[in-house]
């Protein structure tokens, strides 16, 4: 663990600074889950147990996450600091994490990631957890397991084939259906991990759950097909949009319509597995002084940009998640402003009356959860009353501007050569920087290194198509004006990190830290080669 242990103290809870009287909170993240993927940001979608928290809770409705994909998302979600920012690593090896400063405070954590590579202790993520588990497991030493393991679209397609015996086997023993088609999923291995850490931990505790049900392939269990489809697609027809795509075979709107209904049903498969977790809070008698937050690490892409699943780009089907608060005794109903996901420390650390660390970047949002105050302040549209870009660089460092309400959140992402290239970057020195700034209405992007800027008006255009920096009007320079410097301070500040990291790495002779085996092959499954 790293900092002094003295700094971070637990504070009696009617002396905190809300009126929830909270012992515990539950942190669950879903990988690759977009807003409009759950009912409280589309009454068309069925996440009933999702709907429930967000009826009893608080909603915000422009959450956006700070990556694009989970290495350069969870930096935040975790340590409340952007992506290379400590050491020019994905990362939070060198960060003071959530889960150290709450144990530092005699708080206990347990974290159970449902066997992400990138959440694992390579890069740090089981610092300060008391109990933790990734689930990943080694993939075996034959030809046929190891090519399963890089290629689970081949294991879904046996699976989904032999659905209709699998059903029958199932009502024949008088088992359910719930169980997805891909193990690795780990689905009920994490909901049991974290079911037992809660029956066997007192007071107070925080526990972090990972799903990876919608993440890319989409093979959720059959009922939940069924579940949110129109009765006509079954289960079967879904072996034609993963033979499809693993192919290689242009996607048109039947495979897209498929693909859509089976990322569709995936995301009820994790609605139903939180419906357990809360069951559980519940048996444990601590449902009613435990707080629940939900979020998406980062969201999928269906073809709105060109592409299927979080290649690196940073538009709105990226980077507009779902952030969902049930905190009992406080009910925010549903709030407007925009937040960045580097809130979700500070707002954990407040609900447990625990000192956030210094150096984090995101503000709490229990003002916001108790219905007193936005997270952020509207901005003029036409406003050109801001600082400058030298002002802005002296302001970025992580934690050194926090008292500004209205920052926009910033999100950053590394391209290739080609947006689809493998591997996917995982460094700044793996192709050019993106950065973008989002307030309440306005989305700027920015490739900093060949200097080429997009400007949405998300108001107006919600699936940003229209870029408008490339012949701006006097509003949009006005706006431009106002974020660009936001972009290239955050840009700045990490190209400084970055090549501080690589000069100290190479004073040590140090090639990089080498992935091992079974790890690589674990990412080549999730689509990173």
């Amino acid at each position: 663990m790293t900092g002094d242990s003295s700094a971070h103290t637990t504070a009696d809870v009617d002396a905190s600074s809300h009126d929830a009287a909270v012992s515990n909170v539950v942190l669950v993240t879903v990988d690759s889950l977009r807003a409009d993927a759950v009912s409280p940001y589309d009454a068309d979608r069925h996440s009933p147990v999702i709907d429930s928290l967000a009826a009893d809770g608080t909603v915000f409705d422009r959450a956006f996450a700070n990556g694009n994909w989970t290495p350069f998302s969870f930096p935040s979600i975790l340590a409340s600091e952007p992506v290379f920012a400590r050491t020019g690593d994905i990362g939070v090896g060198e960060s003071e994490t959530l889960a150290e400063v709450l144990s530092e405070a005699d708080v206990a954590t347990g974290g159970f990631n449902a066997a992400n590579g990138f959440l694992t202790e390579h890069w740090g993520y089981p610092d300060g957890f008391d109990e933790f588990e990734p689930f990943v497991t080694s993939v075996g030493s034959s030809v046929y397991s190891r090519y399963l393991a890089a290629h689970p679209t081949v294991e879904a397609w046996i699976q989904l084939a032999s659905s209709p015996v699998r059903r029958l086997g199932s009502k024949l023993r008088g088992d359910s259906d719930d169980r997805p088609f891909l193990d690795a999923s780990r689905m009920f291995d994490v909901e049991d991990a974290a079911t037992a850490f809660v029956d066997d931990t007192d007071e107070p505790f925080f526990l972090w759950v990972h799903y990876m049900d919608t993440h890319t392939p989409y093979v959720p269990a059959p009922r939940y097909i069924r579940e949110v489809s129109d009765g006509i697609v079954g289960t079967h027809q879904m072996l034609h949009a993963h033979a499809r795509t693993s192919l290689g075979l242009e996607v048109g709107e039947r495979t897209l319509r498929e693909l859509r209904t089976l990322y569709q049903a995936t995301v009820r498969q994790v609605d139903a597995s939180v419906g357990r977790l809360l069951d559980s809070l519940d048996d444990a008698g601590v449902a009613d002084d435990t707080a629940v937050l939900l979020a998406g690490d980062h969201g999928e892409e269906f073809q709105e940009h060109g592409h299927l699943a979080h290649y690196p780009k940073l538009y709105d089907e990226l980077i507009h998640v779902p952030l969902v608060a049930d905190v009992p005794g406080l009910d925010g109903g549903r709030v407007d402003g925009h937040v960045g996901l580097d809130a979700i420390p500070p707002t954990v650390a407040d609900l447990l009356g625990v000192d956030p660390a210094d150096e984090w970047h995101g503000e709490s949002l229990v003002p916001a959860l108790r219905g007193d105050a936005e997270p952020s302040a509207d901005t003029p549209d036409d406003s050109t009353d801001q600082p400058t870009k030298d002002e802005a660089a002296a302001g970025s460092d992580p934690g050194e501007n926090s008292e500004l309400a209205d920052d926009p959140v910033v999100s950053v992402t590394v391209r290739g050569d080609d947006v689809t290239q493998q591997p996917i970057p995982r460094s700044l020195s793996d192709g050019d920087l993106f950065v973008s700034a989002r307030d309440d209405d306005w989305t700027y992007i920015e490739n900093v290194d060949a200097g080429e800027a997009e400007l949405y008006h998300r108001s107006a255009d919600p699936t940003q198509q229209e870029n408008l920096a490339l012949d701006p009007d006097d509003r949009a320079q006005a706006v431009i004006d106002r974020l660009a410097p936001v972009v290239d301070a955050h840009a700045e500040l990490l190209r400084e990190r970055g090549e501080a990291a690589e000069a100290a790495a190479a004073e040590r002779g140090d090639d990089g830290d080498e992935v091992d085996e079974d790890l690589e092959a674990r990412l080549e499954a999730l689509g990173y080669k």
